[in-house]
């Protein structure tokens, strides 16, 4: 007898759905959650609460889950939700902070997806898009179990003096709204496993590099802090490189992945990969030989309809030819505006994959000579 067709529900960001043979594909807002989100989340908890003990759950899991899927829990709304991830957003909280939030103002995040389809099993198969590759972290854990506590997002929000409203309040002082922890029996049978990650991604990379004859330098997949801080740095080893030949000589390509934060303080456009492009561009001031590429892998920096940007030795002189003062477009949070002027954004729209932001810092020019002594 043959097998009826599997059923399902896939939810992605506006503008990056595909027509599906079995498998009802919805768009919903991304990063902050929208009422199209709510319903598609509703819908996802409602399918696993139908499962029965012989029902097979699978669940393809990626960076961008915690805001499509908004399913706030019991006595909360959904504006309760948006205005708290816009703050959070805002306020240069890095990803596990925010989504420890996200996960105790939800009623299928956290771990609580897969309490809903107890005991069918449950497997997940991950994109990691965060540091660390943490299960209870990508997309907010719907099948994982949290280790994280009310208390914890409760101190989240008063380190950086959001404002909660008192439903909220209410909710996060609660005990019987706690997620589900390590050792729930409900969570017995679910299987969590990582099928990419951004440590792959930049060893695919190096690979690249190192075909066309350029060393590769793979600095982390954990690279985190404030976004135009980060580019600072980043400046100082690649000026190492290109006058001290370390810690490689030319032709080398400095690789780095994780998730920068921006506090946004101005009124511009961007995402964090701008916003470390931009400080990384005026911390080289024009260096030699130096170029750099950043990007989120998904298509979309931010909020924008860029994945990143480039910079080359001739970006600040080109900007000041344009009119463009760069420290006063960072001071605004305005690296979107920028590198449009300059036409040095990388669109590549949607690459339905997300491993991450992927950071390529070129510095060329030929290898250091032998000492002839």
């Amino acid at each position: 007898m043959d097998r009826p067709p599997p059923r399902g529900i896939v939810v992605t960001r506006y503008g990056h759905g595909l027509d599906l043979r079995h498998i009802e594909c919805i768009e919903a807002s991304h990063p902050v959650p929208d009422a199209a989100g709510q319903a598609a989340a509703q819908r996802l908890f409602e399918l696993a609460q139908s499962l029965q003990a012989s029902d097979h759950l699978v669940v393809l899991l990626s960076g961008g889950g915690s805001a499509l899927l908004s399913l706030p829990a019991t006595g909360l709304r959904l504006e309760d939700k948006q205005v708290l991830s816009e703050s959070l957003l805002r306020c240069g909280a890095d990803i596990g902070e925010i989504n420890c939030v996200r996960k105790h103002l939800s009623a299928i995040k956290g771990g609580q997806l897969a309490v809903a389809a107890s005991p069918a099993r449950v497997s997940s198969l991950i994109i990691s898009d965060v540091v660390g590759d943490d299960p209870t972290t990508i997309a907010s854990g719907p099948t994982a179990a949290d280790p994280t506590t009310l208390a914890d997002a409760r101190e989240v929000l008063s380190r950086y003096g959001i404002a909660v409203p008192p439903a909220v309040q209410r909710h996060l002082a609660n005990p019987a709204a706690e997620t589900p922890k390590p050792g729930d029996t409900r969570l017995a049978g679910v299987d969590n496993q990582l099928i990419a990650t951004p440590q792959a991604s930049l060893e695919a990379m190096a690979v690249c590099a190192r075909s066309r004859g350029i060393t590769p330098i793979i600095l982390g997949d954990a690279i985190e802090g404030e976004a135009r801080e980060v580019g600072r740095v980043m400046a100082g080893i690649a000026r190492q490189a290109a006058r001290h030949h370390q810690p490689a000589a030319p032709p080398c390509v400095l690789l780095s992945g994780g998730e920068t934060s921006v506090t946004v303080r101005g009124g511009g456009r961007g995402g964090r990969n701008l916003e470390f492009l931009l400080g990384l561009a005026i911390a080289l001031d024009g260096a030699e030989s130096v170029y750099a590429l950043a990007g989120d892998s998904d298509g979309i920096d931010g909020s924008e309809d860029n994945a990143g940007a480039i910079v080359t030795p001739a970006t600040l002189a080109r900007a000041h030819e344009a009119g463009l003062d760069p420290r006063d477009r960072l001071a605004d949070n305005d690296g979107y505006g920028f590198f449009a002027a300059l036409d040095d954004l990388v669109v590549t729209g949607p690459t339905r994959t997300n491993v991450n932001d992927l950071r390529a810092i070129l510095i060329a020019g030929p290898p250091a000579q032998p000492d002839s002594q």
